[in-house]
């Protein structure tokens, strides 16, 4: 379990659900770990599990809807320790459940903010010290709800669908500088999927049913395995590509469409 010794690592939205499970496993294959959460009580609370499973972590209060504060986490890694070599671009900020016309301008701001702007944001104040490393790995969250059309998420797919350019854009451009950039597909029991679990007592049991290796997957465990992979010399030949970590869902999709409608 050594696959990120020397390296560090930043993880936003880092201290709950996927990021919180990303950054547990990057502790425990020896990466420094900067945890950077706009939720200051389980980034905290995150950081100092790090330590007991391999590697200090560190807390850095980060909104990803401001740039000051992205481009802050950034530099912290920087002039904390020195280098940054891997940064996951996790956390979002999602709008209410409605109808694409009821969706309003505020919310579409406030996704692409949080999502495709503050992906954008991290990226550009990591690469001039990736570049000046001669290395760097960087991992951005797509969705397979862009790719399902699911229902009542307009915004969110809107910003998911641009960050997959981003990514690939990136990967070609940076790729010369010894940089990857790459994106996971994740469908697990994180923090959006513990909040229905709760609404729904059957959620847990649909959601299993769907895929095809018929179980939930959990952050930890079965995300971020890929995610480190990813972040080591283990993929240095891979770039540009987008990796489902979601048990199967992908292939045959899903239907979510509301009831009534």
């Amino acid at each position: 379990m050594s696959r990120l010794t020397g390296r560090v690592a930043l993880v936003t939205g880092g201290g709950k659900g996927i990021g919180r499970g990303i950054s547990r496993l990057f502790a425990r294959e020896g990466a420094t770990v900067l945890v950077a959460d706009v939720d200051a009580e389980a980034g905290r609370t995150t950081a100092d599990e790090l330590a007991e499973l391999g590697t200090p972590g560190e807390f850095v209060h980060t909104d990803v809807t401001d740039k000051a504060s992205v481009v802050a986490a950034v530099a912290r890694a920087v002039e904390g320790h020195g280098r940054i070599d891997v940064l996951v671009n996790n956390a979002i900020k999602l709008s209410p459940n409605v109808l694409l016309e009821d969706k309003t301008d505020e919310m579409l701001e406030s996704l692409m903010r949080s999502g495709l702007k503050a992906t954008w944001w991290a990226m550009q104040a990591a690469f001039p010290t990736m570049r000046e490393q001669g290395r760097g790995r960087v991992v951005n969250m797509y969705s397979i709800d862009a790719e399902a059309a699911a229902w009542l998420r307009a915004d969110y797919i809107a910003s998911k669908q641009a960050i997959l350019g981003l990514t690939r854009s990136a990967a070609v451009e940076w790729a010369r500088y010894g940089i990857t950039v790459n994106a996971i597909a994740p469908a697990a029991a994180g923090s959006v999927f513990e909040e229905y679990a709760r609404q729904d007592p059957g959620f847990v049991e649909m959601s299993a049913s769907i895929k095809p290796l018929g179980r939930v997957g959990y952050p930890e465990p079965d995300i971020a395995p890929v995610a480190v992979f990813l972040a080591s010399d283990d993929a240095s030949y891979v770039t540009g590509e987008v990796i489902h970590v979601d048990g199967g869902l992908h292939l045959p999709r899903y239907n979510n469409k509301p009831a009534g409608l």
